[in-house]
């Protein structure tokens, strides 16, 4: 990740293989060390956990390491073109008529939802100074860098994380989102093509959700493009399956490939075991972009959800995650997979029964 120049695919390592992060739960301690004991750079995704959890996260992370090895931490950043903080009272109204639609299914899983909306900036600032303490971690060299999702920190925040030494990486769905970034101050871009799996990086205001087709081929091109608009080093994400896609990543200029999918239902991971048959069972459904889960676009594998809801459900984010929380949970605990969110990038087919170290290894193109 230090180099700024591609790496051909003959050259490619494992250290070029990047563990997506994946908040919510399939992200674990085990599930990072492992990509990261593997030659491979493990994200410990921070989304949704308290500021304690995370820290007894990253340093039980740190405890799974192998001597030299680190790994990184990914925050859901606040984005200040979002509409303040809370929720006004044409956002209650749609908030409102859409738990009203939910109703049946709630009733049919014999659950209540919650009474009134709700607005978290996701415990960031506590997070950020978390990270940064001086006895966060028991190895601090152990963390290599800090990402942020939907929005980018202030000035003052990517300095201090500079300072500390560590790398920042930003995310962009666009050319456009790439030069916003750069202008930022990432260290290194997430380039996040239309084909990824769970939420879309995009940052309101800044990029463009859906101008990079969903295809490897069409984000390859994208990446070639980045590259010529920026000498910030161009990460690419989205609908990696197999090795061949690293290749073409990597031979259009990307000096690592992000991959989330692949690993989530690796035997380190903490997917949700309803999800993890879906993404075996369910091969012969397509993938569908939704913001009805979570009020953010997000790509999951098509279910009763997706088709009932995606067109109705208000863009409220995170209120809808809130909202959804409870149904989702007592479908997984149905064993029902046409009520959770089944997050997938385009080639979830290809997802098997490993070990995070033998998708690293296929993926590099290492594997013995």
């Amino acid at each position: 990740m230090s180099s700024t120049t591609s790496q051909s695919p003959e050259n490619l390592r494992r250290s070029s293989i990047i563990l997506a992060p994946m908040a919510g739960g399939p992200s674990t301690p085990e599930l990072v060390a492992a990509v990261s004991n593997a030659g491979g750079l493990g994200t410990l995704a921070a989304g949704y956990l308290t500021v304690e959890k995370l820290t007894e996260q990253a340093q039980q992370t740190c405890t799974l390491l192998d001597d030299g090895k680190g790994f990184g931490i990914n925050l859901f950043c606040p984005n200040t073109a979002d509409a303040g903080v809370g929720t006004s009272e044409e956002e209650l109204a749609q908030w409102t008529a859409f738990r009203n639609r939910l109703a049946p299914a709630a009733a049919h899983f014999d659950i209540d939802l919650p009474d009134t909306p709700t607005w978290s900036d996701d415990y960031f600032s506590a997070k950020v100074e978390a990270i940064l303490a001086d006895d966060f971690l028991p190895n601090p060299d152990a963390l290599k860098f800090v990402s942020f999702t939907f929005g980018y920190p202030d000035n003052e925040v990517i300095a201090r994380v500079k300072e500390s030494g560590r790398k920042v990486i930003l995310n962009a769905t666009s050319i456009e989102g790439v030069q916003a970034a750069a202008k930022a101050g990432a260290d290194r871009i997430v380039l996040q093509g239309l084909a990824a799996g769970g939420h879309r990086a995009f940052v309101k205001g800044k990029d463009s959700s859906d101008s990079i087709g969903a295809s490897v081929e069409e984000l390859a091109q994208a990446v070639t493009e980045a590259c010529a608009v920026t000498n910030v080093p161009i990460i690419a994400a989205g609908g990696v399956g197999n090795r061949e896609d690293v290749v073409k990543l990597v031979e259009a200029g990307a000096v690592a490939v992000q991959a989330g999918t692949r690993f989530l239902t690796t035997a380190e991971a903490g997917t949700k075991e309803t999800h993890r048959r879906a993404l075996r069972d369910l091969v012969g459904r397509d993938t569908v972009l939704t913001h009805a889960f979570s009020g953010k676009p997000a790509r999951a594998i098509e279910n009763t959800f997706t088709r009932e809801f995606s067109r109705v459900a208000p863009e409220l984010y995170p209120q809808l995650h809130y909202l959804t929380t409870p149904l989702r949970g007592a479908a997984n605990k149905a064993v029902d997979p046409e009520y959770l969110n089944l997050w997938a990038g385009i080639a979830f087919a290809q997802c098997t029964n490993q070990y995070a170290a033998d998708v690293v290894a296929e993926l590099s193109g290492l594997a013995e």
